[in-house]
């Protein structure tokens, strides 16, 4: 008889893998296991991994070595294993040697085959711990087919992989039955969605498939790459009510040079006429991008051109990151001639110049009410997200868990806004 009872998910890395840990946790809590907040009190744990970078691999190897103790001291313990730092063939990965103890190793987005080793608890009710989310991540594709230099993640989950449209549709109606308000598509890329499918279904023709859904308030995306953002999804962004007015557009360099040597398929000036584009078709747009800073051969001067860009384009939120080698990638192959304590110096240049540029805009709101999709309460203040992306908190006493909240704004930093509450306003429909 399998007593097992109580399962333990530790996630690091993407959206995707938040994605799928969540919809682990939602499918053993229906089979009458209970979700518990240290490994320790577990029957049942799953690592959900990311190697993008080394510093996410050495945590995961830190935490593996770290349940060994468990694993001898419970030997029924179910230990699992999922993710990009399995790949797509674990029976080729050196670390089933390296971690005997370990009883499963999954590909990313595989945990189905956790499944067939769990079954329904005889005679327990469906787990009630996992509280409701406001917002929800819904996978439409996985893999990746474009290998640029740095990026480890089409050796680890493989060719680009679209899910049909009927079958996402479907999950995002089942979610907003179960209290979504927002769901965000995921993809490594979700401009080229629907390409390998006998249809050739759009992104954009998803959106609007996905757009009549009564109860679903906003529809988010990401991560768009610059090459494949076309004119019709611009377009669909722009006329859709419930699509936000917020584009993840990853440009990790601003030089020509540089992105050539990551296989990044457009220039700097290819890169800023689609930015021109996107603000002139919807207005208010905010964007986010990615910045690898240290990449090989990259010198002063070209690192001073992504700062240039970075002036130029004033993104709402950068997310900057030390270029780290990747066995395996065309990278890897460079010599990693950027000393760390240089790379560090770049980041922290970038950190610094993204916060004045952040602080800026956003001080634009002081005073202004923005709307807010309200998510959870948190040390007494409620807190949410605008259309655009941006945080807010801000105190009320009632529930407003999963409505729509106006709220003036009252202060105003880089990173998030408080303000005070005014009013709700119902859902489009």
């Amino acid at each position: 008889m399998d007593e097992r009872r109580t399962f333990y998910i530790w996630t690091i890395g993407c959206q995707m893998n938040e994605g799928d840990s969540r919809r682990l946790a939602e499918l053993l809590a229906a089979r009458g296991y209970e979700p518990v907040s240290a490994p320790e009190a577990a029957d049942i744990i799953v690592l959900n991994t990311c190697v993008v970078r080394r510093s996410a691999e050495e945590r995961v190897l830190g935490r593996l070595a770290s349940l060994k103790p468990l694993k001898r001291r419970n030997p029924r313990l179910l230990l699992a294993v999922m993710g990009c730092a399995v790949g797509q063939e674990p029976e080729t990965s050196p670390l089933p040697k390296q971690f005997p103890f370990v009883d499963l190793w999954l590909p990313p987005s595989r945990y189905e085959l956790l499944l067939q080793l769990v079954p329904p608890r005889a005679g327990a009710k469906a787990a009630t711990s996992l509280a409701p989310l406001v917002s929800r991540y819904v996978t439409i594709m996985t893999g990746c087919s474009n290998f640029c230099a740095y990026c480890i993640v089409p050796l680890r989950r493989g060719p680009e992989r679209s899910k049909p449209p009927e079958v996402i549709e479907q999950e995002c109606r089942e979610l907003v039955a179960a209290g979504a308000r927002e769901v965000i598509l995921l993809g490594q890329n979700v401009n080229s969605y629907g390409q390998d499918l006998p249809s050739r279904p759009t992104l954009a023709e998803l959106l609007h498939r996905l757009h009549p859904i009564q109860g679903l308030w906003r529809i988010r995306f990401l991560t768009n790459h610059p090459k494949d953002m076309s004119e019709q999804l611009i377009r669909t962004v722009a006329e859709l009510p419930k699509v936000c007015e917020h584009i993840e557009l990853p440009v990790q360099s601003g030089s020509d040079e540089v992105l050539e040597r990551m296989n990044r398929c457009y220039t700097r000036g290819q890169y800023l006429s689609l930015v021109q584009r996107l603000r002139a078709a919807i207005p208010g747009l905010s964007l986010a991008t990615d910045v690898i800073v240290g990449f090989p051969g990259e010198t002063e001067a070209q690192f001073q051109e992504t700062c240039s860009l970075l002036e130029e384009v004033r993104f709402d939120v950068v997310h900057v990151a030390c270029y780290s080698p990747r066995p395996g990638t065309a990278a890897a192959k460079l010599p990693d001639d950027i000393p760390p304590e240089e790379k560090e110096r770049r980041r922290e240049v970038i950190e610094r110049l993204q916060e004045r540029i952040a602080g800026e805009i956003n001080a634009r709101l002081l005073g202004k009410e923005v709307e807010v999709l309200v998510e959870e309460k948190t040390k007494g203040k409620w807190r949410g997200r605008t259309r655009t992306n941006k945080l807010v908190f801000f105190p009320h006493d009632g529930d407003l868990a999963g409505k729509l909240a106006l709220v003036r704004v009252t202060w105003a930093g880089p990173w998030s806004l408080v303000g005070e509450f005014t009013g709700c306003v119902p859902g489009p429909d």
